[in-house]
């Protein structure tokens, strides 16, 4: 039961978060490198790449795919959460402090993430 309740947490999160690159673009865009080519594109592709991986690890069939999904794209998007811990959030009014205390939370977000779904052990139990 827990498990299930820990899972449908984590799917809404990133569906949420995914769905929120759609209809709030601007605190994306406003927070990735400038040395990033096409920032529109790489908010939508990471925005559905959110979705997606927020409903596969509801599903056994594509769990342990969805959660290694989603754990390259935290990965990929910390170099983005540095660069606004280190510059600022442009157009956000957030203290560096919270920007700072905010970057050892991706790795918790790794762990949950693998832990739910991307061990093999756990990837084939239905919710």
């Amino acid at each position: 039961m827990k498990r299930t309740v820990a899972l449908w947490l984590l799917a809404l999160f990133f569906m949420a978060a995914g769905l929120n690159h759609f209809v709030n673009p601007a605190p994306y865009l406003a927070m990735m490198p400038s040395y990033l080519p096409w920032p529109a594109g790489m908010n939508w592709i990471s925005g559905a790449a959110e979705i997606a991986g927020g409903v596969g690890v509801l599903f056994a069939r594509t769990r342990r795919a969805a959660g290694w999904g989603l754990i390259a794209l935290l990965v990929a998007v910390f170099p983005a959460n540095v660069n606004v811990a280190l510059h600022g959030w442009p157009g956000e009014n957030i203290a560096l402090w919270i920007l700072w205390a905010r970057l050892p939370f991706q790795p918790v977000m790794i762990w949950a993430v693998y832990s739910l779904a991307g061990r093999s052990g756990n990837c084939g139990k239905p919710l």
